[in-house]
């Protein structure tokens, strides 16, 4: 998507943390492709280390938090710089679930957002770039290493533009308010395979990336202006093809050459894709992947 020139940012709804030493590992949420990865090659499930948090070991906490994007003002900002344009997606994202939530029945609070290089300590225990970016349920906190932008280009075939960036942010902003509907306490993600209450989480966030996105162009900023010029269709597959892109199916065939759709823990390249465009299409309140049938997800 491309923001207008002229809308106004407020700055201040993404942060940057500093460096930290620690050990360990973990997140909640998110694509965390490093996991599947491993996952697939070693055929043992490790992705318990995506669900409840915590459990790990930070021997040294800290890092300095600071306004990441300072200098961030207006659409042109959001064009010209990644940083930018994650301000811009928050402030859109934040704009758009205020509106929302109620008509989902939440109470709906703004996520904190943080960018980081290299690694973190969060309420989940360490991150690391390789952790790809995620949401932690403890912090109530998005974690993005932006450097991940560009693995998701070179390395995982997304065509890697501004709304393909901006839908891995939208997406563990769904996760966010899953965590206030609940969703997270009320489903059991210990599972795995093609119908699982992980997969199930996972497209429902997509689905609520989609309907961002279908809304985004009318999202306003604080003087009235829309934040998005109309999204044409080859952003819309910009954004497709890095849902694509993190399919478990797409995962395990790149790194395995088979699929394992029992191992499926975010869902395949094919549903992600049909329920963003639900979401687009539908809105949030289409979002609802528990109440289907497994042979329909």
């Amino acid at each position: 998507m491309t923001f207008n020139d002229d809308s106004q940012l407020s700055g201040g709804k993404v942060k940057r943390r500093g460096r930290t030493a620690a050990i360990g590992g973990g997140a909640v949420g998110g694509l965390a492709l490093l996991v599947y990865i491993v996952s697939a090659v070693s055929g043992v499930d490790l992705t318990g280390v995506l669900g409840g948090g915590g459990g790990l070991t930070t021997i040294q906490q800290g890092g300095d938090t600071v306004d990441a994007a300072p200098e961030c003002r207006t659409g042109r900002d959001a064009n010209a710089s990644v940083d930018c344009r994650m301000e811009g997606a928050a402030e859109s994202l934040d704009a758009y679930w205020s509106a929302e939530a109620p008509r989902l029945g939440i109470t709906y609070t703004t996520p904190t957002f943080y960018l980081f290089q290299d690694s973190t300590d969060t309420g989940c225990g360490t991150a690391s770039s390789a952790t790809g970016p995620f949401y932690c349920p403890p912090d109530r906190a998005l974690y993005v290493d932006t450097s991940f932008y560009d693995e998701l280009q070179s390395r995982y075939g997304s065509s890697g533009g501004p709304l393909a960036q901006m839908y891995v942010v939208a997406h563990e902003w769904g996760h966010h308010v899953q965590q206030l509907q609940g969703t997270f306490a009320d489903t059991d993600r210990s599972g795995t395979g093609a119908s699982s209450g992980s997969v199930r989480v996972e497209l429902q966030a997509d689905c609520y990336a989609g309907a961002w996105v279908g809304d985004a162009a009318t999202t306003e900023d604080a003087d009235g202006r829309t934040f998005f010029e109309p999204i044409t269709r080859t952003q819309i597959d910009d954004a497709l093809s890095a849902a694509s892109a993190v399919g478990d199916d797409s995962i395990q065939r790149r790194s395995t050459g088979s699929v394992d759709p029992d191992s499926f823990t975010h869902g395949s390249s094919e549903q992600r894709q049909r329920w963003f465009l639900r979401g687009y299409q539908q809105g949030a309140t289409s979002c609802d992947t528990f109440s289907v049938p497994g042979d329909a997800l």
